[in-house]
């Protein structure tokens, strides 16, 4: 191949190919000069390979950064998550519990409105508040919703049960690992745009459906007197 039709891919696989070249040319390696990535200057192959080193750590200190951060606020969640779980757990009246469930979620979680609607269990009773407005259209969409839901207000019938439309939402359809089906639905509302989005993970949401569920079966029995655990 001549050098006229020698091309910067050739030079880049035949060093690729014969990593003793500078080596053996320390001379010229030590001579050559290359472009300053930031300035105007030229310098050597060295100073180019400890800039390129340099701007590596940099990313890699802040994906590092990025990770701990992400770290401290999991743990922070799962510490509040804790919380709301022990209040739960010495609360003696069962009929307690949906409030509980929407004011502790409010305070912990620093949500400025949360709605809960539950059916089909008999000891709530059909006069209580978190048993109104659940509609057929409500029902199915509980059965529908395999995993929680997290967006934009897009006119979801549940959402209604918050007053003011929401910029985001997360929709939660209760269900107890024992039932096939759901017994509630918990709507989370939020006026900020990116506090739920649909590419958000939702470990936390089902944590927090496991353990309502979970204290809301208390409410199964009809015969639940009150304060009995």
């Amino acid at each position: 191949m001549s050098a006229a039709n020698l091309t910067a891919d050739d030079v880049a696989v035949f060093l690729a190919e014969n990593p003793d070249f500078f080596q053996q040319h320390a001379d010229l390696f030590s001579s050559l000069r290359v472009p300053h990535p930031n300035e105007t200057r030229a310098i050597s192959l060295g100073e180019r390979q400890i800039l390129t080193l340099r701007t590596k750590a940099k990313e890699l200190e802040w994906k590092l950064s990025g990770l701990i951060h992400n770290a401290s606020g999991n743990e922070k969640i799962s510490k509040t998550l804790t919380a709301w779980c022990s209040r739960m757990l010495a609360e003696p009246d069962p009929q307690n519990l949906p409030g509980h469930i929407v004011r502790s979620l409010s305070d912990l979680f620093d949500l400025p409105a949360i709605a809960l609607r539950l059916w089909d269990l008999p000891a709530l009773g059909d006069d209580n508040e978190f048993t109104q407005d659940v509609t057929p259209g409500i029902l199915q969409y509980a059965q529908e919703l395999q995993q929680p839901y997290c967006g934009p207000f897009k006119e979801q019938e549940a959402a209604s049960w918050l007053g003011t439309p929401p910029a985001s939402l997360a929709i939660v359809a209760l269900k107890p690992r024992n039932r096939a089906q759901p017994f509630g639905l918990l709507v989370l509302g939020s006026n900020e745009a990116e506090r739920f989005t649909p590419d958000m993970g939702t470990a936390f949401l089902d944590t927090i459906n496991e353990l309502a569920s979970a204290s809301l079966t208390r409410l199964e029995s009809p015969d639940q007197p009150s304060g009995e655990a």
